[in-house]
C-alpha cells in the first residue's frame, strides 16, 4: 500500500514540476535514469535517458530559461507551452509509475491496468500548474514592472529542479512542496484582487472628479 502512496507521489510531484518548466523533470529523469541506480526505466520508457533525447531536451531547457525570463516574450513562451508542458507531464507521470525507483520496487502497484490514467493525470495536473503560473506571472510583471520576472522566473525553475529529484528520491516530501505552492498561489491571487480593486477605485474617484 505505501509502495502505491510513493508510486502516486512520484508522479504528482513530477507532473507539478513540469507545469512550471516543461523539460526539467524530463531531463532528470534521464540523467538519473542513465547515470545512476535512483530510477531505472522499463523499455517502453528508456528513450528518455537515450543521448539525442538528453540533448534535445537541455536545448529546450535553455532557450526556456531564456524566453520565460523576458517580460512580454514570457506570456508569449506561457501560451506556446499551454500545449508542452502538460504533454511533458503526462510523460513524466507515466514513466514515473511504471519504473523502479530507489523507493518503489514494485512499480505499477497504484496503476494495474488502464495505463493510460498515470499520463492522463499528469496532462491534467501539468495544465492546472501552468495556469496557475501563467495567470500568477502578469500580476509579477505589473507590480514590478517587469523587473521581478527573471526573479520569480529563477524561483519557479529551482522549484522545479527541487520537486524533480525529492518525487524520485524522497516522494513523501512533495506533499509539503504542494502545500507551498498552493499557498504562493493563493497569497498572489489576493494580491491580483486587490490591484484590481484598488484600480477601479482609482478610476471611480477621477470620475467622480471630472464630474464636478
Amino acid at each position: 500500500m505505501l509502495g502505491g502512496v510513493l508510486e502516486l507521489l512520484t508522479g504528482i510531484g513530477l507532473a507539478t514540476s513540469a507545469g512550471l518548466n516543461a523539460y526539467i523533470p524530463l531531463l532528470v529523469i534521464g540523467l538519473l535514469a542513465r547515470y545512476t541506480d535512483l530510477i531505472t526505466l522499463p523499455a517502453t520508457w528508456q528513450w528518455l535517458e537515450n543521448g539525442w533525447t538528453l540533448a534535445i531536451l537541455a536545448v529546450l531547457l535553455a532557450i526556456e530559461v531564456v524566453a520565460d525570463k523576458i517580460p512580454v516574450v514570457d506570456h508569449i513562451n506561457d501560451m506556446v507551452q499551454t500545449v508542452v508542458r502538460p504533454g511533458a507531464g503526462g510523460i513524466a507521470f507515466g514513466a514515473a509509475t511504471s519504473s523502479a525507483t530507489v523507493t518503489v520496487q514494485d512499480p505499477g502497484e497504484f496503476f494495474t491496468s488502464n495505463q493510460w490514467v498515470p499520463i492522463a493525470a499528469g496532462v491534467v495536473i501539468s495544465l492546472i500548474v501552468h495556469g496557475m503560473k501563467a495567470a500568477a506571472r502578469p500580476v509579477v510583471n505589473v507590480a514590478t514592472a517587469g523587473v521581478g520576472a527573471p526573479v520569480v522566473s529563477a524561483t519557479e525553475d529551482a522549484f522545479s529542479v527541487g520537486m524533480a529529484f525529492v518525487a524520485i528520491i524522497f516522494p513523501l516530501l512533495i506533499i509539503a512542496f504542494l502545500f507551498v505552492l498552493i499557498w504562493l498561489f493563493i497569497v498572489m491571487r489576493r494580491r491580483r484582487r486587490r490591484r484590481k480593486a484598488e484600480k477601479a477605485e482609482l478610476e471611480a474617484l477621477r470620475a467622480a472628479q471630472r464630474a464636478r
